[in-house]
C-alpha cells in the first residue's frame, strides 16, 4: 500500500509529495524533497507509526533538489539511495549540482533547499533501464525516462508508476502542466518517455506534484499537448521580446490566464501550482532547447 506524504514545501500543501511503502524489509521512500522538509516527513511517518530511521531504501526520480535534495539525510541514517547512473556522482559530490542551482536560484538557495551534503558512495546505487529490484515483498522496476532531465527515472511497482516530472504536475482538479527547467530539456526524448509510460499499461500514476492520477491515457495525452503548446509558444515569441525578463513576464501571464480563465482555478490552487512548478523556470529551459535544436 502506498501512502502519500505531503512534505508541505514552503508551507504549501499539495505541492510536493513523497511516497511511503512498507516492504516488510525496511521502509521504502520514493522522493525526499529538499533537506528543509526532513522534519515534516519525520512527523508524518510518526503519525503512521514509523520511525524515520526505518527508511532503508530511497528511490529518487532525478537529482533536482525538490525531488532529492534531502536524500543525504536518509543516507546518513543508513538508507540506500537508488538513482539514475548519470545522477549518482552528483549525489556523491553535489558541488556542480549546487553551482548549477545557484545560477538559477541565487540567494534563495538556502531558503528553498537548505543544506546539501554529499552521500557516501557505498550508499548510492546506480540503476539501469528496466532493472528489477526486489526489497522484501516489493518489486520495483526502473524506467529511464529522459526529457525533463537526462537523469530521470520513473519507478513502477505493481500497476503504479511514480512519475517524478516526466508526466508533469496535476494538483487537485487542475490541468496537467510540464516543468521545463534548464539545462537538459529535450522534447523528442520526452515524448518517447511518455510513450514508455503508456507501454507499461499502469492503472495509477503517482505524481510528485501532486498525488494520484488514475485516468492514465488522458493524463498522458494532456501532458503531450501542453508540452507542445508551451514549447511552440516560446519558439514563436522568443524573438519578439528584447530580453528574457520581458519574455518571462509574458509567459507568466500566459500561464496565469490558462489556469485562471480557461480552467477557473482559484488563487490558492494557482499558488500551489506555482510552488510546485514555477512557470518562469520553463522559459530558460525551452529557450535553451530551441537554441540547441537550431
Amino acid at each position: 500500500m502506498v501512502k502519500i506524504i505531503d512534505i508541505e514545501f514552503l508551507g504549501t500543501k499539495s505541492a510536493i509529495a513523497c511516497f511511503l511503502i512498507d516492504s516488510g524489509d525496511g521502509l521504502i521512500l520514493i522522493e525526499t524533497g529538499p533537506s528543509t522538509v526532513y522534519d515534516n516527513i519525520k512527523i508524518n511517518l510518526k503519525k503512521e507509526g514509523y520511525d524515520i530511521e526505518e527508511v532503508k531504501h530511497v528511490f529518487v526520480t532525478h537529482i533536482h533538489l525538490d525531488h532529492s535534495g534531502g536524500a543525504w539525510r536518509f543516507a546518513e541514517n543508513g538508507a540506500q539511495i537508488y538513482v539514475h547512473p548519470e545522477g549518482a556522482n552528483h549525489l556523491i559530490n553535489p558541488k556542480k549540482l549546487i553551482e548549477s542551482a545557484t545560477k538559477i536560484y541565487g540567494d534563495k538557495m538556502d531558503m528553498l533547499w537548505g543544506k546539501i551534503n554529499g552521500i557516501n558512495k557505498n550508499n548510492v546505487k546506480s540503476v539501469e533501464h528496466k532493472e528489477i529490484i526486489k526489497i522484501g515483498n516489493t518489486t520495483i522496476k526502473s524506467i529511464h525516462t529522459p526529457g525533463h532531465a537526462n537523469h530521470h527515472i520513473a519507478w513502477k511497482i505493481n500497476n503504479s508508476i511514480f512519475t517524478g516530472d516526466v508526466a508533469g504536475a496535476k494538483i487537485k482538479n487542475g490541468p496537467v502542466l510540464p516543468a521545463c527547467p534548464p539545462p537538459e530539456v529535450d522534447l523528442e526524448k520526452w515524448y518517447k518517455s511518455l510513450e514508455l509510460i503508456i507501454q507499461e499499461k499502469a492503472d495509477i500514476l503517482y505524481l510528485t506534484h501532486y498525488g494520484k492520477s488514475t485516468d492514465v491515457l488522458n493524463h498522458i495525452s494532456e501532458m503531450k499537448n501542453i508540452l507542445k503548446n508551451w514549447a511552440d509558444w516560446i519558439k514563436e515569441k522568443k524573438s519578439r521580446y528584447d530580453n528574457i525578463e520581458d519574455l518571462t513576464n509574458a509567459f507568466n501571464d500566459y500561464v496565469y490566464d490558462y489556469l485562471k480563465n480557461k480552467h477557473r482555478l482559484d488563487e490558492n490552487l494557482i499558488d500551489q501550482y506555482y510552488a510546485a512548478n514555477p512557470p518562469y523556470m520553463s522559459v530558460s529551459g525551452l529557450i535553451r532547447y530551441w537554441e540547441k535544436s537550431n
